[in-house]
């Protein structure tokens, strides 16, 4: 089954799709070998990985389809992708539909945000024309090949204008044909089930440790109403908080010794990015 369907079937299933973020092929490989059935490329994370900078619009589409790409080629599940605003006008995001798809992505989610935007949890949010937002989905379903292919409106206008705003423009986008909706950063688990209440379309949770939104259960968003749990940033928040310990170790000690139960040693590392697979190919065409 293609990745789109594959996604698609997930996403309008009973049952709560739980995605992790990754971001980079590690944590890709690692979440599929663990038994996730779809995965969550963000921005927030993406360019922290790859730039070492925060989620402003620093990352431009080029890299984040590069990246996107180099994942979708190490994972037999599908990936989300975050196409923050589409990287600017209509014809900004008719370019990031063809280049995201092209590279594989199982779905895609754009935003109300003005560019250049910031990652949903962050102060001093500014949301476009709610018609704005409508023209750029209807551009982005007239662009995707492969209608199983889904294409996500994520709103941001409940920091700016408040939930009820947050609620009109979701059911607009739904309206205006996209396949999800995404109402970011609600602050209480109250609004989390009026939203759901209010909203018709299959709707995503967006679980990040330290910001506006409570913490929760997939369970209690299941039963909230969400069909789409994610945890954007918790492997990257992980495993930077990992390399932090070990290299202050370092540091202060000069030596690795004592953290390596927190590792993987260099024989499980190899099996776990496929070592042996690769080895197999290569000797299929070994010179006799």
């Amino acid at each position: 089954m293609k990745k789109t369907a594959q996604l698609k079937n997930l996403v309008f299933a009973k049952e709560i799709l739980v995605m992790p973020g990754i971001y980079d092929g590690v944590s890709a490989v690692i979440a599929e070998k663990l038994g996730f059935k779809a995965l969550c490329l963000g921005g927030y994370a993406a360019s922290a990985s790859l730039l070492g900078k925060p989620d402003i619009s620093l990352l431009t589409l080029t890299e984040m389809t590069n990246h996107l790409r180099n994942i979708t080629e190490v994972t037999d599940i599908p990936v989300l992708a975050d196409g923050d605003t589409g990287y600017g006008s209509i014809l900004n995001v008719i370019r990031t539909v063809r280049e995201f798809e092209k590279a594989g992505a199982g779905g895609l989610f754009i935003e109300d945000q003005v560019f250049p935007k910031r990652c949903g949890h962050m102060e001093g949010k500014q949301v476009i024309p709610a018609e704005d937002m409508v023209s750029k989905i209807k551009a982005a379903l007239d662009t995707r090949i492969d209608e199983d292919m889904i294409i996500m409106a994520r709103t941001d206008a409940y920091a700016v204008y408040g939930l009820d705003e947050a609620i009109r423009r979701a059911n607009l986008y739904h309206e205006a044909g996209a396949d999800m909706i995404f109402i970011e950063a609600p602050t209480t688990s109250d609004e989390m089930k009026r939203l759901n209440q209010a909203v018709s379309a299959p709707s995503l949770a967006n679980m990040v440790e330290g910001g506006k939104t409570p913490l929760r259960t997939a369970k209690e968003l299941e039963d909230m109403g969400y069909s789409v749990a994610v945890f954007p940033v918790s492997a990257i928040y992980a495993a930077a908080k990992s390399v932090w310990n070990l290299l202050k170790l370092l540091s202060e000690t000069g030596t690795t010794q004592g953290y390596e139960e927190s590792m993987f040693c260099f024989d499980e590392f190899n099996e776990l990015v496929n070592l042996r697979q690769y080895r197999k190919i290569e000797s299929g065409y070994a010179a006799p």
